[in-house]
């Protein structure tokens, strides 16, 4: 008897669950629930638990290992990942240019 209560529980919840959601059918992936107001309704982006761990000003190779990036809806947040690859990116070739200074300028002083 406890076991039909259970699976009874379980159907309720999941009615409720896709009339609040708003239920489509499967094959309708691209549809979108519009109530009579004319917003549109859908999952909202999910607040991070955690702070995101980006690279600091003058980045090292240590500091990449401590990235942290917040979880997003379906995955990474992108303009997180996209702010550290630019930084990390313009770290690289500042450093690289740095590098080609110092190299010029001891091949000049040969």
């Amino acid at each position: 008897m406890s076991i039909f209560l259970v699976f009874v529980a379980i159907a309720v919840l999941g009615a409720v669950a896709f009339t609040v959601m708003g239920w489509r059918p499967a094959g309708d992936l691209t549809a979108r629930h519009e109530p009579a107001s004319g917003t549109l309704t859908g999952l909202v982006e999910p607040t991070p638990s955690l702070p995101a761990v980006l690279l600091p000003a003058d980045p090292e190779a240590a500091d990449v290992g401590e990235i942290r990036f917040a979880l997003a809806l379906r995955g990474y947040r992108m303009d997180q990942v996209d702010e550290v690859l630019d930084a990390l990116a313009a770290a690289l070739a500042d450093r690289d240019a740095t590098i080609a200074d110092l190299r010029r300028t001891r091949q000049d002083q040969s």
